[in-house]
């Protein structure tokens, strides 16, 4: 299974926040969408960086109630690993796992597309884990 299926099935819309965007603002659409992370683009849709929930929490205990005012430009992760639509949900697993990160935004031909989360990562493995045992039940029964 792909990161094409899982945004088949999800969706394609993503949220994202301008760089100057008050991380009150960010925490606020956070909480409002009941979401853990938004992009961070520029005018053009240019992905530029991402805020999560962790980031801000980060940014609260070295800053204060301060690191409310700061931009999401200020606080996001600028390095910000990705993946294509080809890219597997193993693959995607385990680049989430060893960067130890729960977002991971969809590039396709330089084009922010999507964004999934672990939980749909580990929602698409149970689901081909299902149908990989449905399967061999069927072969067990019908052989």
């Amino acid at each position: 299974m792909t990161i094409a299926a899982i945004l088949k099935h999800k969706g394609f819309e993503i949220a994202s926040v301008p760089p100057g965007e008050a991380i009150a603002a960010v925490a606020s659409l956070l909480s409002g969408r009941r979401i853990g992370a938004v992009v961070v683009r520029d005018p053009s849709g240019t992905l530029l960086g991402i805020v999560s929930e962790r980031d801000i929490i980060h940014a609260l205990v070295s800053h204060g109630a301060g690191a409310l005012e700061m931009t999401a430009g200020q606080l996001m992760t600028r390095a910000v690993k990705t993946a294509t639509p080809h890219t597997t949900v193993s693959e995607a697993m385990s680049l989430m796992t060893a960067g130890r990160f729960r977002h991971l935004p969809v590039m396709d031909q330089g084009m922010l597309i999507g964004i999934v989360s672990i939980g749909d990562i580990v929602k698409a493995r149970i689901m081909q884990q299902e149908h990989e045992v449905d399967s061999l039940k069927a072969y067990v029964v019908g052989g």
